[in-house]
């Protein structure tokens, strides 16, 4: 490695970021402090993370840099803004997180962070840089907020006192060690708006997260919705935003595209019909198509149970009757029964006639429970 310029290269990775998009960027140092691994520990005891295969060992790579890396010696944090504007759903419509956008979000962060780590590497003479967005085990808002590149709210995101929390984050580990930049002295205070917006309850208050009652969560969850959750999804058919919407802090700042209205707000009797060939085509190149076209059928009956509309119960019915996939036959009979109509009951009764899986008559029978006295 040829001599180098700390300052001046940290000088240069400001420039490039922020003329490529990001809205601020701040270094910290990769020492492990075992802060990160106790936190995160801490959450695994408490079950916060339990529908996702997190563990210790995961712990001890997410606080370590090296393991991105090795020879790490400093984490370039960068926070990259997105559209927070999205169109108005309809009554007949599902709501998307803001963060989908037309694409997925980790192909651009990564385009952006591989050109500013490209420029470093240049700088050093030899590759000096491992990127992580997201994929990768490494804490990444710890890092951020022990860089300074905004503080962790009570709806545990990082606040970017430049973009507020609708940032994407991405970080390039290097060996070059460069002047790390001091944390923020800044927290939430007595400010809770975000902890009544969540609408399961997910937020404690105490900047930590009940991520299994998260609709975020439960959206991207591959197994059924638990059935208490479902009435408290509303239309969310992808992520959610709301604690973010009530957090003050939040500005706009456009950087990446808009998402096209059928992508932020879905038809969803159109998303419950989906089928593989429409999926690929519509969603599989978005942030919301990495689980496949079943988990948006899933969360599209979830939605039109809560939605109460009667004009869904044919498609719901179609569902019922011909989804290939039990998940999602299920949660069309939970649908069905939250509806509630005559025509709805109908159909989960004669359903339940003939349907071969276990799971989905368990649904229609718990859908039909409260209707018991009612009669065919």
């Amino acid at each position: 490695m040829r001599r180098y310029d700390a300052a001046a290269i940290k000088q240069l990775v400001r420039e490039a970021a922020v003329n490529l998009g990001a809205a601020d960027v701040r270094v910290a140092a990769a020492a492990d402090t075992g802060e990160v691994r106790r936190a995160l520990h801490e959450s695994f005891a408490r079950g916060d993370l339990a529908t996702w295969p997190y563990d210790d060992a995961y712990a001890a790579k997410a606080a370590d840099p090296s393991h991105v890396l090795a020879g790490a010696r400093s984490v370039i944090c960068i926070a990259i803004p997105y559209d927070a504007h999205v169109p108005e759903a309809n009554p007949n419509e599902g709501r998307v997180s803001n963060y989908v956008g037309s694409g997925d979000y980790h192909h651009r962060v990564k385009n952006l962070l591989r050109d500013v780590a490209d420029r470093i590497d240049s700088e050093a003479g030899e590759g000096v840089t491992a990127i992580a967005c997201d994929t990768k085990p490494i804490a990444e808002r710890a890092f951020a907020a022990r860089a300074g590149l905004g503080w962790i709210g009570k709806h545990t995101n990082l606040i970017s006192p430049v973009a507020g929390s609708f940032v994407f984050l991405g970080e390039i580990v290097t060996t070059l060690d460069l002047p790390p930049d001091p944390p923020l002295r800044k927290s939430c205070g007595a400010c809770t708006r975000c902890i009544p917006a969540c609408p399961t309850g997910a937020l404690r208050g105490d900047y930590t997260i009940d991520a299994t009652r998260c609709i975020a969560d439960l959206t991207q969850r591959t197994d059924a919705i638990p059935r208490a959750m479902r009435p408290l999804i509303g239309t969310w058919v992808w992520g959610c935003d709301l604690c973010q919407l009530a957090c003050p802090p939040n500005n706009v700042i456009v950087s990446f595209s808009k998402a096209s209205k059928e992508t932020s707000t879905p038809d969803l009797v159109r998303l419950l019909r989906l089928r593989s060939s429409e999926f690929k085509k519509k969603y599989a190149r978005t942030a919301m198509g990495w689980r496949g076209g079943a988990i948006l059928r899933r969360n599209a009956a979830v939605a039109l149970g809560n939605a109460l509309d009667r004009s869904a119960v044919p498609a719901l019915a179609e569902s019922l009757n011909r989804d290939p996939h039990a998940l999602v036959r299920a949660h069309a009979a939970w649908a069905l029964g939250r509806i509630g109509s005559p025509s709805a009951l109908a159909e989960l009764w004669a359903r339940g006639a003939i349907e071969a899986d276990a799971a989905v008559r368990e649904e229609i029978a718990a859908a039909l429970e409260p209707f018991a006295n009612a009669g065919r």
